[in-house]
């Protein structure tokens, strides 16, 4: 058994070793029961600004101000002046007159720990600016490791008198919120996160981060660093979190459709199938449990549907990484941020698609739950596990690739489009996420419309080596491990 090299030294929480696969990592497990350790994680830090109010910004600064209610550490919210959710953060609790509300930059320069929460692109426009607002020894925050990437690119890079750390939530904001309210009541529930300590000057970053971790509800904190968060998070989102699963189901609907099912049935079996059972199975028993749960003659379409999506799946992942860590893929994301005022992000669930889903879940009520389709499960397994496949290739390590390819996308985003479809799943993620997905998923449809359908229209073979690597696949034992770990309740999305 070789040994990842993501450890870390904390004296204020526990650090617990897991065995995944045949790699060892720490994680700190979190709970409103270490609430009372967070003012010694955060010794020295009075205030902690968290600057913008998109994705990720009303559900940090929130949860933050409840975890550290009576402490005396106060949380602040930064916007620019004129800003549009000046009036959703003091509706939210956070207004001027109590001193929790100001300009970004004051916020900024006034804070110990400053969470830099704004749009990637805004970061890549204005980060020198708030670089040179930043106190001496003050900590930076971040939950994407995007500006790393854009000030790598320019070869640039963060001043070197303050700490660098991130915490990452593997899932969007209102998650991470509502999941933090369903922990009022059970504890446990929240958002599992990723955290990086880039650089520290105090020799306290790492208690820093992972207070910051516990304090937002993360059940389980694990450790990466900045630089194979941006990578795997940027790519993770195009691929099977978001943009890959769109193009998917939009391929998948239409397959259907040419295979004489009706429109709730098309829909029934592509998106319903995999945001109801498939999802849930894999949440809570693995991503093998699915094909185990099969009788025998839809094991044997499992493994066609399979064996001609995994390639496809795989040839644009790979492209995807590439372009992320080419830093093309930043690029675009700012390049886009500059055309919104002419041409700003469309609608995406406009096709005949979507439209049927709304009726489909309409009736919900009478239908219940739909049966696993073995198309669907084949298919969509197949890009999960390519996508896994690449990330473990490229070096990730497993506690990052099954959070970034299977627990983000099973326990907090699917829940979301089950809900209210493609749109209020892809639009309640980030700037950089929504570009994202709407740039790929139509790669995704061509390619499994071109390659993937066809053989399986064709009766062609199942690949049995490909199958066998499935089965036998290292990461059935850490998503074991990983299961242990999840969120003690399901998401509440309503």
């Amino acid at each position: 058994m070789t040994t990842a090299s993501y450890d870390f030294n904390t004296e204020i929480f526990k650090k617990e070793k897991i065995k995944l696969a045949n790699t060892e990592e720490y994680i700190v497990r979190g709970g409103r029961d270490l609430f009372h350790l967070l003012p010694a994680a955060f010794k020295g830090i009075k205030q902690i600004g968290v600057i913008g109010w998109s994705s990720q910004g009303p559900a940090q600064a929130q949860n933050l101000r409840d975890s550290l209610e009576g402490t005396g550490i106060k949380v602040k919210v930064g916007l620019r002046k004129g800003s549009n959710s000046i009036k959703a953060a003091e509706v939210a609790g956070f207004t001027g007159g109590t001193g929790t509300l100001g300009e970004m930059y004051d916020v900024i320069s006034e804070s110990d720990l400053v969470l830099l929460l704004i749009a990637d692109s805004a970061q890549a426009e204005l980060y020198p600016q708030i670089f040179n607002a930043l106190k001496p020894n003050a900590t930076l925050g971040l939950s994407h490791g995007f500006l790393l990437g854009h000030l790598k690119g320019r070869g640039e890079s963060f001043p070197s008198n303050i700490n660098v750390i991130a915490v990452c939530p593997k899932g969007m904001g209102p998650s991470v919120r509502r999941l933090y309210e369903q922990g009022k009541e059970i504890n446990g529930a929240g958002i599992n996160t990723s955290f990086a300590v880039h650089q520290d000057i105090t020799g306290n970053a790492t208690e820093i981060a992972l207070g910051w971790s516990v304090a937002i509800g993360a059940p389980f904190s694990f450790r990466t660093t900045l630089e194979s968060e941006y990578k795997s998070d940027i790519f993770g989102e195009r691929g099977i979190l978001l943009g890959g699963v769109h193009g998917l189901i939009e391929a998948l609907y239409r397959w259907f459709r040419a295979n004489g099912r009706t429109q709730d049935q098309a829909f029934i079996e592509s998106a319903e199938s995999i945001t109801g059972p498939i999802t849930h199975i894999i949440s809570k028993e693995g991503i093998k449990a699915v094909y185990d749960k099969l009788s025998d003659a839809d094991k044997a379409i499992f493994r066609k549907a399979y064996s001609h999506a995994y390639h496809p799946s795989y040839e644009i992942l790979w492209e995807i990484y590439d372009e992320v860590s080419s830093g093309n893929e930043i690029n675009s994301v700012i390049m886009a941020g500059k055309r919104f005022a002419k041409y700003p992000m469309g609608k995406i669930d406009g096709t005949e698609t979507w439209i049927t889903g709304e009726k489909v879940r309409s009736e919900r009520a009478k239908n219940g739950e739909p049966a696993i389709n073995p198309i669907s499960a084949g298919v969509y397994i197949g890009m999960m596990m390519a996508q896994i496949d690449l990330l473990l290739h490229k070096g990730h390590a497993y506690s990052e690739v099954i959070n970034e390819s299977v627990i983000e996308s099973v326990d907090s985003l699917n829940p979301y489009m089950d809900y209210k479809g493609v749109a209020y799943m892809i639009d309640n993620c980030s700037t950089t996420a929504r570009l994202g997905a709407r740039k790929w998923a139509p790669r995704f449809d061509y390619l499994l419309t071109q390659l993937a359908f066809p053989a399986i229209d064709s009766g062609k073979a199942e690949n049995a080596d490909l199958v066998n690597q499935f089965l036998t696949h290292s990461v059935h034992q850490a998503m074991s491990v990983c299961q242990t770990l999840r969120p003690t309740v399901d998401i509440a999305v309503k």
